[in-house]
C-alpha cells in the first residue's frame, strides 16, 4: 500500500495509491501532548473540534480523507484534526476506537457528537449542522 501521511515515496508509479491524509486545514496529531495543546487553543478560540481516527491501510479511510481536508479548507470556524491509530494505539483505545474511520465532534474537550465509518453525506450533516449552531463571531 502506498504510503499516506505525505512522506516521499520512492517507487515510481505509486501516485495513484499516495492518498493525502493530513492537507487543507487538517493537523495531524502525532502525540497526546500535541493532543492536548490542540484542545487547549480550541477551547481559548472557542472552536469546535473534529477528531478523524483514521488508519493509512484503511481503504474507507483513504476515500474520505480527500473530501475530510475540503471540509477543513471550508469551515475554518472548526478546528480539523486527524488521528493515526496505529501511529497513537493506546491513546486510541482510550477514546474506545472500534472501527476506522471515526469521527468525534468536540467542544471543550467533550464529546458532542460521533460518527463512525466513511459516511461523506453524514459527515457534511454533522458539521454543517455544528457550524450552523455555533454562533460565528470569530470567522477568520
Amino acid at each position: 500500500m502506498g504510503n499516506c501521511l505525505a512522506k516521499h515515496q520512492d517507487k515510481d508509479n505509486d501516485s495513484d495509491q499516495h492518498v493525502e491524509f493530513a492537507a487543507g486545514n487538517v493537523v495531524l496529531i502525532t502525540t497526546k501532548e500535541s493532543w492536548d495543546q490542540k484542545l487547549e487553543e480550541a477551547r481559548k478560540d472557542d472552536k469546535i473540534v473534529i477528531a478523524n481516527f483514521s488508519a493509512v491501510w484503511c481503504g474507507p479511510c483513504k476515500i474520505i480523507a480527500p473530501y475530510y481536508c475540503e471540509l477543513s479548507e471550508k469551515y475554518t470556524s472548526m478546528m480539523f484534526l486527524l488521528v493515526d491509530v496505529d501511529e497513537l494505539t493506546d491513546f486510541s483505545t482510550s477514546w474506545d476506537i472500534k472501527a476506522t474511520p471515526t469521527f468525534f465532534f468536540l467542544k471543550d474537550g467533550q464529546q458532542l457528537d460521533k460518527l463512525v465509518g466513511a459516511n461523506k453525506p453524514e459527515l457534511e450533516k454533522k458539521v454543517v449542522a455544528i457550524a450552523d449552531s455555533v454562533p460565528q463571531n470569530n470567522k477568520q
